[in-house]
């Protein structure tokens, strides 16, 4: 008789292209944050067709599937929310085709992060088939809105919905290794505020532009020694955007601001990664905000 480890992995093959399929109809279907709609409406008949116990949208919008009855809870959650494709003359495929090619499912979201779901429809398929153990219950939850508002999906759910989790696995992509953390994540505004002047005599004003692009040159620097752990990496920070205000085209600029993605390694918080930027414009007309 075979191991419940081989069964499982002669399912997952037998399942293989399946999965890939599914994949491919979630990728067909763009879902930027807070425009899953098409994305949901899919992945949830894709549950009901692998036999989950329950499968229901809760208020905010996640799908959530149900396996099981146990006391002990168990969540595997994947986001079906994207990025957006930038521009498009950038891609040598069409980045909503989902074409299934070389071994490998082609489009936006394959990796992060439609893949997650996709693959947790055919555990569940799997775990309908061989059963689950008594005392669990499982969640499969692909959540939204992950991509600009990291963790409020599941503070709806364990708030509203009442689910508490015993553990928990996140499907993002880790290569096929296991992973048991990942880096936190922040995101901070620095605002710099200058003095307008007309354009033909900028020496009168004080550019808040230039005053944003001497901070982003050492924010650049700052991301280089920034602190290392040998499991979770390197912190970094990087500069995602940036705007700026005049009076006029014609007129020196008295106001800019840059947002940063700051990730989190071991030892880092909040209060000394803001210490860090304040630092680097101490000696401007800047404010750092959370």
């Amino acid at each position: 008789m075979e191991n419940k480890f081989d069964q499982i992995i002669a399912l997952a093959e037998k399942y293989r292209n399946l999965t890939a399929n599914n994949l491919s109809e979630l990728i067909k279907h763009k879902s930027l944050s807070t425009q899953e709609k098409d994305t949901q409406t899919a992945l949830k008949r894709q549950m009901e067709e692998a036999g989950f116990d329950e499968v229901f949208i809760d208020g905010l919008g996640n799908v959530i599937g149900r396996i099981g009855n146990g006391k002990r809870i168990l969540a595997i959650d994947g986001h079906m929310d994207v990025v957006d494709i930038g521009h498009e003359a950038n891609w040598t495929f069409d980045p909503l085709g989902g074409e299934i090619k070389d071994g490998f499912v082609h489009g936006r979201g394959s990796v992060d992060q439609k893949g997650g779901p996709a693959a947790f429809v055919t555990t569940g398929r799997i775990i309908k088939e061989l059963g689950v153990p008594e005392d669990l219950t499982i969640y499969f939850v692909g959540s939204v809105m992950e991509e600009d508002c990291d963790g409020l999906c599941w503070k709806y759910i364990v708030e509203e919905v009442g689910i508490h989790p015993d553990f928990a696995i996140s499907t993002e992509p880790t290569n096929l290794n296991i992973y048991r953390g990942h880096r936190g994540r922040m995101e901070m505004h620095v605002s710099f505020y200058g003095i307008s002047a007309h354009g033909s005599a900028p020496e009168r004003g004080k550019n808040a532009i230039y005053m944003a692009a001497k901070a982003a040159l050492e924010i650049e620097k700052l991301n280089d020694r920034l602190a290392f752990d040998p499991f979770l990496g390197r912190g970094s920070v990087t500069i995602s955007e940036i705007v700026s205000g005049s009076p006029s085209l014609c007129a020196v600029a008295d106001f800019a601001r840059i947002h940063l993605d700051r990730r989190l390694t071991w030892g880092e918080t909040k209060e000394s990664a803001v210490k860090e930027i304040e630092e680097l414009v101490k000696d401007m007309n800047a404010k750092v905000e959370v």
